[in-house]
């Protein structure tokens, strides 16, 4: 089923938690770079903050006036329906995802309507494919996960890499990320989730290797690498077991582009020894408490959901991802880069992906879970290098 099939919906675009740290700042971008004739709303469980929003929004951009508002529980299955049912495309900031995403997904699964969130959680992404993907495939609808700094960054930079090398070979990329950006509370709140949901999470990634098809004469993978002294960026690379990777490999498994044999490794690269010793040992700390829950739940009351850097941080913060790609006798360096990755870059790239999915003619006929690669390849890339992230090749040999 062709999802733009039927009757006109009402709106292009709905922000699913607007009033939210990251929900407002995605609201901010799009009130300053939606198309005019772009028929956009706010969505949240309290109008009365959703008022606020818009007041706010009206003060700077007075077209946002009569912005609709529509009020939805992320628990209310039937007000998500109602409101999957009113939108062509879905755009949701409200995590911990394993615990509040699944009714919207399933709505939008069901109302033939894209959706897209900015979930760094592997569990939740493997139970959304099992659960999910079947409907959606059905009914037209293009659920794409991890549409922020996880994973916009590594899976489009992958695919911008790829494309400088030869076709038809095997090909190798590493991915090697630096930042000096703070976190907000919901970020902080995910990350603990995951970390303490070690068991159930390998048990989703199996549920969904029992449904995936299996690839014939061609492979995709995307094994964990071990710590190194990276020569290529000159930093100690310290490998990242998030979802990042399992992006890139879903679109290499899903893209002829990538070679009948492609393999990615994802990386921290950290300059000083020392730093790079202690966040390791930071890291085991924080997955050995979120194996606790009174732990668990202490740690994140100390930084809530809902909290996050002010404008003055956020300015000052940045980010890089270097690549190196190697296949068929050539190799080629190249690099994302941008401003404050979690929460001013995160906004941009949701609100991005929301506009090309609406509007951009010409993408991929998809449907069912997709990764930005494969749903909106080009035409995303194009709209963020206009958007003033920057993809390019750094050297090649």
């Amino acid at each position: 089923m062709d999802r733009r099939d039927g009757p006109e919906r009402a709106h292009d675009l709905v922000l699913f938690g607007a009033t939210g740290f990251v929900g407002e700042l995605t609201a901010r971008y799009l009130a300053a770079h939606a198309p005019a004739h772009c028929r956009w709303a706010l969505a949240g469980r309290s109008r009365e903050k959703l008022e606020a929003l818009r007041d706010r929004l009206a003060a700077e951009h007075p077209h946002c006036v009569k912005l609709p508002l529509l009020e939805a529980d992320a628990a209310d299955a039937g007000a998500l329906r109602e409101l999957a049912r009113s939108a062509r495309v879905v755009a949701s900031t409200v995590g911990p995802y394993i615990w509040y995403g699944e009714p919207l997904v399933a709505a939008c699964a069901e109302e033939g309507t894209d959706y897209l969130d900015l979930t760094g959680e592997p569990e939740f992404v493997d139970l959304m494919y099992v659960r999910h993907d079947a409907r959606a495939r059905e009914t037209g609808a293009r659920l794409v996960h991890a549409c922020g700094f996880d994973s916009v960054p590594h899976d489009l930079g992958v695919y911008f890499t790829v494309r400088q090398l030869p076709r038809d070979v095997p090909l190798r990329v590493d991915g090697f990320v630096r930042s000096n950006a703070f976190f907000s509370g919901g970020t902080f709140a995910s990350a603990l989730t995951a970390l303490g949901r070690g068991r159930h999470m390998r048990a989703a990634a199996h549920q969904r290797r029992l449904h995936e098809p299996r690839q014939v004469g061609r492979r995709a993978r995307a094994p964990l690498g071990g710590p190194r002294f990276s020569a290529e960026t000159g930093a100690w690379a310290l490998p990242l077991p998030t979802l990042d990777p399992r992006v890139v490999a879903r679109s290499a498994a899903a893209l002829p582009l990538y070679g009948p044999d492609f393999r990615y490794r994802h990386y921290a690269a950290v300059r000083s020894l020392p730093v790079a010793l202690g966040g390791v040992a930071a890291v085991g700390a924080g997955a050995v408490a979120a194996q606790f829950p009174p732990v668990r739940r202490w740690l994140m009351e100390r930084y809530e959901p809902g909290q996050g850097p002010d404008a003055g941080r956020r300015s000052r913060s940045w980010f890089t991802v270097r690549f190196v790609g190697e296949g068929g006798g050539r190799r080629v360096y190249t690099e994302v880069s941008g401003g404050d990755p979690g929460y001013d870059e995160t906004a941009k790239m949701l609100a991005e992906s929301a506009l090309c999915l609406a509007f951009d003619e010409g993408l991929p006929r998809t449907s069912g879970q997709v990764t930005t690669a494969v749903a909106m390849g080009d035409a995303l890339l194009d709209r963020l290098t206009a958007a003033g992230i920057r993809f390019r090749v750094a050297a090649e040999h």
